[in-house]
């Protein structure tokens, strides 16, 4: 019902939005009767903060058209690489008629990042996306509004976002040989999970992972938002912020945890700020501060446009993550696609080094969560595991902004680049395999007593393709 409430409130007031955005520009323009009032600039401005207030805001764009590598102007091309029900892989194919650019861009590292499904959608991490795109081929994951599937897709599980990121990291190896993987924030663990059942089952794991504020052991300096998951009932949540879609929507009969519940709870944590934000605008358009406004408007551009999560999957999230501490504690089961129920064993993992990033004013995943990951991940060691503290940087600072760009990615990068090599543990491997017929430490055997191949088992049809191009052009 409250959705519905919602929805009716919304349409009503489009109109309203609609009509305070021309009365703005009507009161803007000195050449309009309107425009000749001595009021006119805060009249303007008044209706310009009312239409903000009051419009929807849509999936805004990643908007990246050119990129500088080495000086070079490079053609950005952004396509979807590969389609699934409730996420596709988004590229940033990089384009230059220069030689010596286009030899130097075919040999940077292939990064995946995986975006939060967590309330915004994947372009909060534009800045993310743009300044990796310098030195790597970029790829990332878009999650979609679960008001916009359809009930035919199916249901969404945390199981299913899991199975999504060991998808896409085997369509990046079967094009690549293999990658690296970067998350932000909610994804580092079922980021963390995925590459644990791959290294359980013997398959080839990325090159590296980096981990960025995200609650790998939420029990250490709880935030505000791990309190109200940890001090609510699995059954509060269900009751009290799980709605059904309404009808004007293609997902429509959908239970989902809605967007404009989470933007209010956004909102809540620092409302404040948020009301001098809005202020500080109204203040700058009637100074005529263009530079201020345009940069408030891309802001709440951006902060303003939620998605709708998938019911099945938040809950499980607060439950797992925020509540059993499944992780952590290492009872985690997850369903593969075939149905069959593994144990996610981080400890398993030996051939992909780790990076934790975190903020030291990070309000969202406290001190000590993120690099919590390295006490688990015991079979990487020594140099191959790091951590980075960022000093004076929030939650959104370790991704975005001057913080990002100048303290946080120049260690990414040294970080990928050291380990863009396949590790000399996992060469001496399969030296030994090819030498004895022995498998490599890890790797199942089949009943024959064979090495069992199991990344054959698992490959996706994409990566089936892949392997069938490169066959045939060899021919």
């Amino acid at each position: 019902m409250l959705y519905k409430l919602y929805e009716t409130q919304r349409s009503l007031m489009e109109p309203f939005s609609d009509l305070a955005h021309a009365a703005s520009k009507a009161y803007a323009n000195p050449l309009s009767i309107m425009g000749q009032n001595p009021f006119a600039q805060r009249i303007s401005a008044g209706y310009d903060l009312l239409h903000r207030l009051g419009k929807d805001y849509e999936k805004p764009e990643f908007g990246l058209r050119t990129i500088e590598v080495d000086g070079v102007d490079v053609a950005i091309h952004e396509r979807v690489e590969l389609h699934k029900p409730f996420c596709d892989l988004r590229r940033f194919k990089r384009f230059t008629d220069d030689s010596r650019t286009l030899d130097r861009i075919k040999n940077h590292p292939a990064v995946l990042i995986v975006a939060p499904l967590s309330g915004h959608y994947a372009t909060l991490l534009r800045d993310t996306v743009k300044t990796m795109l310098g030195d790597h081929k970029v790829y990332i994951t878009d999650w979609k509004n679960a008001r916009l599937v359809p009930l035919s897709e199916g249901e969404f599980h945390l199981d299913d976002y899991v199975n999504y990121v060991q998808e896409f990291i085997r369509h990046l190896q079967g094009i690549y040989g293999n990658c690296h993987v970067m998350s932000v924030c909610q994804p580092t663990v079922p980021v963390l999970a995925a590459v644990s059942l791959m290294a359980s089952r013997g398959e080839k794991t990325p090159l590296s992972m980096t981990m960025m504020g995200g609650p790998i052991d939420a029990r250490k300096s709880p935030t505000a938002v791990n309190n109200l998951a940890m001090n609510k009932s699995h059954s509060w949540f269900e009751n009290n912020v799980i709605y059904r879609v309404p009808t004007n929507f293609p997902g429509a009969g959908r239970r989902v945890y809605p967007g404009f519940l989470q933007h209010t709870g956004f909102v809540a944590m620092n409302p404040s700020n948020h009301a001098r934000s809005h202020y500080d605008y109204f203040t700058d358009l009637i100074k005529g501060d263009d530079a201020s406004t345009e940069a408030h408007r891309k802001f709440y551009d951006e902060y303003n446009a939620v998605l709708d999560m998938d019911a099945d999957y938040y809950l499980e999230t607060i439950r797992v993550v925020f509540q059993d501490f499944s992780l952590v504690s290492g009872t985690w089961e997850i369903r593969n696609p075939k149905g069959k129920v593994e144990l996610v064993r981080p400890q398993d993992i030996t051939t992909t080094a780790l990076m934790s990033v975190e903020g030291e004013l990070d309000d969202i995943s406290g001190s000590g969560q993120t690099q919590a990951v390295h006490d688990i991940c015991t079979g990487v060691t020594g140099k191959r595991s790091t951590h980075f503290e960022v000093q004076g940087a929030g939650h959104y600072g370790i991704f975005s902004g001057r913080r990002w760009r100048e303290h946080v990615y120049p260690r990414v990068k040294e970080f990928i680049l050291a380990n863009n090599a396949a590790p000399a543990v996992a060469k001496a491997a399969s030296a030994a395999t090819a030498a004895t017929g022995l498998p490599a430490p890890g790797k199942p055997r089949s009943s024959k007593g064979k090495v069992a191949a199991a990344p054959a088992k698992y490959a996706t049809a994409a990566t089936k393709t892949v392997a069938r191009k490169r066959t045939a052009s060899a021919k």
